[in-house]
């Protein structure tokens, strides 16, 4: 009878703090591990830099066409890039031209 009140006794003391611990435990694991926790913060800061390139690739991209075609209006025509473009889309050239093909 003696042992069950010393773990009656012991059991007022050890059971606050096992569940105290359990709790922080589990908030310890959910910050670690959860939906926003620090490793979906990490892979967000890897999608956003990754993101943050392929946008200013493809802005870089759009200003160097928008320029192309400013070239084109008909209020500043450039006419060695209306030939160059004449060429490309008629598949035209001179008899002493050289012809380099390039990947875009």
């Amino acid at each position: 009878m003696s042992l069950f009140r010393e773990i009656h006794k012991r059991s007022r003391v050890v059971i606050p703090q096992v569940l105290g611990a359990s709790l922080v435990a589990y908030f310890a694991y959910h910050t670690i591990e959860g939906e926003r926790g620090i490793w979906a913060w990490i892979h967000l800061k890897q999608n956003l830099a990754v993101k943050q390139v392929e946008m200013h690739t493809t802005l870089d991209e759009r200003l160097g066409l928008e320029s192309r075609v400013a070239l084109l209006r008909p209020d500043n025509l450039d006419p060695d890039l209306l030939e160059e473009r004449a060429r490309d889309v008629l598949n035209y050239g001179r008899e002493n031209d050289y012809v380099i093909i390039q990947k875009r």
